[in-house]
């Protein structure tokens, strides 16, 4: 089968289409046959070897990606018989793994880690959904915020950003999002509208709508030390990339790691309902051959790109 992964981490370029063995699904795992693998920031880094430590004793091809959308065709032992072979689903995959990652024609994942596809949705859309939008899930989590609490939200146009936008709206939170002249008309069709320029004086916008500042901040856009003057004494303040600052007024930090929750399937599970009852947007923003791969992580690295590049593996 079909791989694109790298066997030196490095640029785009380093990806590469590998054939390999077809995986066997074992005790408690599915196989998928993939059409749609997502591509995401976290692919990037994986491309370039941010965990490479991790994989010394793993032979390449390494392969990247986090959201797969596709086909079971196999089911291994010791399974609880939630997932049957021929549905269409969607898996959070985690590339560490001695398995690889979601850039596969064929992938084996556990079967906690897979639901079924949302209702009425292309391969493509539905592959968007649960990476990105379980990281918002746990963003909300984190924060604790409660019905008419302020949140506000940096990256409002990107994929994280839409989905904490519009999950935190759907829980009646007041919402106030980050956007620069282009992407506006996107950010409002999403429900918000107390919006502030994206740019340095974020938190200084922030401020002038909230004078007493908001009760927690989600960086989507990782802005980091410039934003936290928007956040009240004693709020919130969510990363999704670490953080090594320092932080006064009681601020709490909070450090979002989509793995930790990989096999969460009533979370992953409420997801889909969510993407069904049309409280969470999946915006693609191409289908691109899964050969073209090293196209798709240079358009995602030249920023701009709203919605999700998409591998196709069918």
């Amino acid at each position: 089968m079909r791989v694109v992964g790298v066997d030196e981490f490095g640029g785009p370029e380093a990806l590469k289409v590998f054939e390999v063995p077809s995986p066997e699904p074992g005790p408690g795992q599915v196989r998928i046959r993939v059409h749609a693998a997502t591509v995401n920031p976290t692919d990037t880094l994986f491309r370039a070897g941010a965990q490479a430590g991790n994989l010394r004793k793993a032979e390449p091809p390494f392969i990247p990606g986090m959201d797969a959308a596709g086909v079971i065709d196999a089911i291994g032992p010791q399974n609880d018989g939630r997932l049957s072979v021929g549905e269409r689903v969607v898996a959070l995959v985690l590339p560490g793994g001695s398995r690889g990652g979601a850039y596969a024609e064929q992938i084996v994942v556990p079967a906690v880690s897979v639901v079924r596809a949302p209702k009425d949705v292309d391969f493509p859309a539905a592959s968007t959904l649960l990476m990105n939008g379980l990281t918002a899930r746990l963003t909300l989590d984190a924060l604790g915020l409660h019905e008419g609490q302020s949140l506000a939200v940096t990256g409002a146009a990107g994929a994280y950003g839409a989905y904490v936008v519009e999950l935190a709206l759907a829980e009646g939170l007041r919402v106030i999002a980050d956007a620069s002249p282009k992407d506006e008309e996107l950010v409002r069709s999403l429900g918000v509208y107390e919006i502030v320029p994206r740019g340095d004086s974020v938190a200084v916008a922030i401020r002038e709508l909230v004078p007493e500042g908001v009760d927690a901040l989600a960086d989507g856009s990782l802005q980091g030390a410039s934003v936290i003057p928007a956040i009240a004494d004693g709020g919130g303040y969510a990363v999704v990339r670490g953080w090594d600052g320092e932080l006064d007024r009681g601020i709490t930090v909070h450090r979002i790691l989509v793995s930790t929750a990989a096999k969460e399937t009533a979370a992953l599970e409420r997801l889909v309902q969510q993407a069904e009852a049309g409280q969470l947007s999946l915006r693609v923003a191409d289908v691109i051959p899964a050969a073209q791969a090293s196209g798709a992580h240079r358009r995602l690295e030249a920023g701009g790109v709203r919605g999700r590049l998409v591998l196709d593996f069918s």
